[in-house]
C-alpha cells in the first residue's frame, strides 16, 4: 500500500528538492519551459508567455494540499538556481506502482542533475512511500532520457510505437523504463542518504 506523504524539501548532495512556489514562475519560464529545446521533449509545447507559466505554477501550488500530490522544482545548492523539476504521478493504488516524469533547463543538461534528482525521488518512492514499481517513458529522439533512467537503476522495458503526439503534431515512438522496489533495495542496501524535511 502507498504511504502518501505529500511533497516534503529533499537533499542531495548538489540538490534541493522542493515544493515549487509561485515567485518561481518566471525562472520556470526562462529555464526550461520556454525552450524548445526542452519542449521538444515534452507533450507541451514551449509557453509562449510567462502568463502560460504563472497559470501552471498556481495550479501545481494550490495541487500542494493533496497529500497524494508529488512535484518538486529542482534547485542547485551552490548558487539556488531553479533548474527543473520532477513529478511522481499516475498513482496505482491497486498494484502500488507509478510514473516518474522531470524536465531539466538546457544549460544544466549533461552535467548529471537529472540523474541525482531522479536517483533521490527513487529512493523517496520507495523508502518513504513504500512504492512497488517506479515507471518512465522518454520519446526515443532524446536518449540521453533513457541515459539517465539507466543511470539511476531503471531497465529498459521497451518501445511503445506513437505512444504520444508533441505539439509539432508528430507522433513520437517511447521508450518504457522501470524499477520494482525489490531490484531498488538488492543494489541500494545502505541506509537512507537523503536529508528529508
Amino acid at each position: 500500500m502507498i504511504n502518501y506523504k505529500g511533497t516534503p524539501k529533499i537533499e542531495t548532495d548538489r540538490l534541493v528538492l522542493r515544493k515549487m512556489e509561485l515567485q518561481d514562475a518566471q525562472k520556470v519560464f526562462d529555464h526550461w519551459l520556454s525552450d524548445e529545446r526542452v519542449s521538444d521533449n515534452r507533450v507541451n509545447a514551449a509557453h509562449k508567455n510567462v502568463s502560460e507559466t504563472i497559470e501552471r505554477v498556481a495550479k501545481i501550488v494550490c495541487d500542494y494540499a493533496n497529500k497524494e500530490f508529488c512535484w518538486w522544482a529542482i534547485e542547485r545548492k551552490a548558487d539556488g538556481k531553479l533548474i527543473g523539476e520532477i513529478d511522481l504521478y499516475d498513482f496505482d493504488n491497486t498494484t502500488g506502482n507509478c510514473e516518474v516524469s522531470y524536465s531539466i533547463g538546457y544549460e544544466w543538461w549533461n552535467q548529471g542533475y537529472g540523474t541525482e534528482a531522479l536517483r533521490a525521488i527513487m529512493e523517496f518512492g520507495f523508502r518513504h512511500m513504500n512504492i512497488h514499481k517506479i515507471a518512465a517513458v522518454h520519446n526515443t529522439d532524446n536518449r540521453a532520457s533513457g541515459k539517465v533512467m539507466s543511470k539511476a537503476g531503471m531497465v529498459q522495458e521497451g518501445i511503445i510505437r506513437h505512444m504520444i503526439r508533441n505539439a509539432k503534431n508528430q507522433y513520437k515512438d517511447c521508450a518504457v523504463y522501470g524499477i520494482l522496489q525489490e531490484d531498488y533495495s538488492k543494489s541500494n542496501a545502505q541506509t537512507d542518504i537523503l536529508k528529508i524535511d
